[in-house]
């Protein structure tokens, strides 16, 4: 990752990270081609959804996903990236056998370009004919398992063509992968992820993508279902609802408060009809600013209401008082104008300072400022606005609505009670002043105890209705047992009442934001309601009893929220809320202070889950070229390097093109030729010396790598991590 200033535009930044890019590409490796990821964040993972179906495979539904689904979701309006995981890609598959191999005097290296030149179409410009023009074409490409095994490798002393399906086993297989997903232990799913572009707006995304897979549905083939299992808009909704019940609920307050004391049910809807008409004023700025309406900005609102209604109550009361000394006398639109004008300029310059109260907000930078600027945008706005409609329409609602029978102030018994309790305690306070003023400094020093207590964090935790659980295993694991362990504890998790669906995913998907490593599982758990919860269960108690029942030796658990998680990896690098940093140029004196820091750390109060990261913990098969054995058979260490990829790593030789779809022709020894060791020392490498012009050796010699190379198991880095310009080791904690 790339980390920018804040305020950096994207699309400039991209720019600039192509040119360095460039720059540095001469200077990579053979075969090492870097690209430039999605104009989107981990934070853009708006959108989860798995294929389901009860005839198609694992295979045919990763085919349907990569070649028509993901096609058509990525041209939605605001998608950056539709990436896939789990399922089986095609790929075209090439198992040379080596005794073959040697009796035809083949090699390796030959099947790879024979089929890497068969695999082609060509143009040859336009011929007339009769008038009209035709376009040339030679037509190529493979695209079965047949046309492929018929490719032509070489001949025999005798002109007998030796074909691809001589020499190897050719048919469809899985392509190796670096990811698998899993849906409430079920077993394995197919599942594609929605990746938001940098900037759109989230629930506008989503209701896009969610309109265009209601008509994806319908041509899908019989069977076929796309599930969600992650769905952003559901908290988004969550949230705005909640706002907009909590603003209905504190307007009604506001409306009760203002009748119970003035007894005047026309009266008060003065000072209720300030709370929708300043809203909407915050709304119409907001809408013309840009500011989308979301929790901190609603947020903003609720913050204002209260005080939002305060000079319109205080006015009405204000004239209530000038009709009950002379309403009678003079004109009641007199009686507005002096009752207004000899409390409005006061009330008008009290709203303003609580407006402008606000302003160092808008000096905040960066995360804060991007958290909090839409809260004080529309906090300042509704007061703003409340403040104008002050001294504009509230003067006119009173002169209009404040007529009929008018009780007087002494008549409330509301208002009787609380002079009542309060005379007293001012009679008291004001005989005093002094002493008043010593406990009130007492108290104001006593308060400095607790605050010095008091814990902080950048902003309370959001209850995002879904959890994301991230286990961490040992380096090095191998994809069939991290998805057994990522099956086991998504079935466990699944069984709990209070879980609607679990989707789980080891290793990465294929997108440049995931970058997890095969020994990280990433579990979205989305709850059900909290109604229908068990009764006494707390969100606390169902994290705790979760992590208890999903246990395992060798894994450590973290738990988090889907959001949360994706803002602090992205900003710290971390993926809990507490992690340190460890810096140096050595990775084994990173590891070994990494250990013991997590051993320390497990004893701190309040602690969870400790895990340092193991960065020297992979496990390697090393090749070493002996060059002194290998020149004696005229053996360079690039021509034992072509050979190893062919036979042990496979080598891709050809892209096949069927219509929109594209995949490997992958060419490797067979699985039970290169599984181990021994195996891996038996793989032979022919002898250039005195080769034919067909490929094949006029000597025969086939040389056991073993000859000209040592063949060990080492331990070695997993991942190499910086951090500017040191390498660094995480220790993750979480409370």
């Amino acid at each position: 990752y790339v980390l920018f200033e804040d305020g950096t535009d994207l699309y400039w930044a991209r720019s600039r990270v192509l040119e360095y890019m460039n720059g540095i590409r001469a200077r990579l490796p053979p075969g090492v081609e870097p690209t430039l990821g999605p104009d989107a964040t981990g934070v853009g993972w708006v959108f989860e959804y798995t294929l389901e179906s009860d005839s198609l495979d694992l295979a045919q539904l990763r085919t349907l996903q990569d070649w028509y689904i993901r096609y058509q979701l990525t041209a939605v309006s605001g998608v950056s990236e539709v990436a896939s995981l789990g399922g089986y890609v095609k790929q075209y598959q090439v198992e040379v056998n080596p005794e073959r191999l040697r009796a035809y005097r083949i090699s390796v290296m030959r099947v790879v370009q024979a089929i890497g030149t068969h695999n082609a179409d060509v143009g040859a410009r336009v011929i007339e004919m009769g008038g009209r023009e035709y376009m040339i074409r030679g037509l190529g490409y493979l695209r079965t398992v047949q046309e492929i095994g018929s490719v032509a490798v070489g001949v025999t002393m005798d002109g007998t063509p030796i074909r691809v399906a001589d020499v190897a086993t050719v048919h469809v297989g899985p392509a190796p992968r670096r990811g698998t997903a899993d849906l409430n232990g079920r077993g394995e799913v197919v599942a594609g992820i929605v990746i938001m572009r940098f900037g759109s707006d989230a629930l506008k995304t989503i209701e896009a993508v969610k309109a265009r897979i209601g008509e994806i549905q319908r041509s899908l083939p019989q069977g076929v279902r796309l599930v969600p299992v992650y769905d952003r808009s559901d908290l988004i909704h969550r949230a705005i609802e909640n706002l907009r019940g909590k603003l209905i609920e504190e307007s009604l307050i506001v409306a009760g408060v203002a009748i119970l004391f003035l007894l005047h049910v026309r009266s008060a809807l003065v000072a209720i009809a300030t709370l929708p008409l300043g809203i909407l004023i915050s709304f119409i700025v907001m809408r013309w600013i840009g500011v989308n309406a979301n929790i901190m900005s609603l947020g903003g609102i609720a913050i204002a209401i209260g005080a939002m209604v305060d000079a319109a109550i205080v006015m009405v009361e204000n004239m209530h008082k000038h009709l009950e000394r002379e309403g009678a006398t003079r004109s009641r639109w007199d009686v507005v104008l002096e009752s207004a004008t000899q409390v409005g300029p006061p009330l008008f310059f009290s709203l303003l300072i609580i407006t402008v109260s606000f302003l160092p907000v808008f000096s905040l930078e960066q995360q804060e400022g991007r958290l909090f600027k839409p809260l004080a945008f529309t906090k300042t706005f509704a007061m703003a606005g409340a403040a104008l409609l002050s001294i504009t329409l509230v003067p006119v609602l009173m002169g209009y609505l404040v007529r009929g029978r008018l009780r007087p102030h002494d008549a409330n018994p509301v208002n009787r009670g609380l002079m009542r309790a309060y005379r007293p305690v001012i009679t008291e306070v004001l005989r005093y002043p002094w002493q008043v003023v010593a406990g009130a400094a007492v108290l104001l020093a006593v308060t400095v105890l607790p605050w010095s207590r008091l814990g902080s964090e950048f902003m309370p935790p959001l209850n995002e209705g879904s959890l994301l659980f991230m286990p961490t295993t040992v380096p090095g694991v191998s994809i069939a047992q991290a998805h057994a362990i990522l099956r086991y504890q998504d079935s466990v998790l699944a069984s709990f009442p209070e879980v609607a669906s679990v989707f789980g995913k080891a290793g990465r998907a294929n997108t440049a934001t995931d970058p997890a490593p095969l020994d990280m599982d990433e579990t979205t758990i989305v709850l059900k309601p909290e109604s229908e919860w068990r009764h006494g269960m707390t969100y606390a108690k169902l994290v705790s009893a979760m992590d208890h029942a999903v246990r395992l030796p060798g894994v450590t658990n973290a738990w988090t929220m889907p959001i949360k998680a994706r803002i602090e990896m992205l900003s710290t690098g971390v993926r809990t809320p507490v992690g340190i940093k460890v810096y140096g140029p050595n990775l084994d004196t990173l590891q070994r202070l990494g250990v013991e820091i997590e051993r320390i750390v497990q004893d701190v109060p309040g602690t969870r889950n400790v895990f340092a990261e193991r960065n020297v913990s992979g496990y390697y098969i090393d090749i070493q070229v002996d060059r002194l054995k290998a020149a004696r058979f005229g053996l360079n260490a690039g021509d034992v390097h072509d050979a190893i990829m062919a036979t042990a790593g496979g080598m891709t030789a050809a892209i096949t093109v069927e219509g929109r779809e594209r995949y490997e022709v992958n060419v490797r020894y067979p699985r039970e030729l290169r599984d181990d060791l021994e195996k891996l020392r038996e793989i032979v490498i022919p002898s250039m010396t005195g080769a034919s012009m067909t490929g094949a050796s006029m000597t025969g010699a086939q040389i056991p790598l073993g000859e000209v190379a040592t063949v060990a198991v080492v331990q070695g880095p997993m991942a190499v991590k910086t951090d500017r310009p040191c390498r660094a080791s995480a220790r993750f904690a979480l409370d």
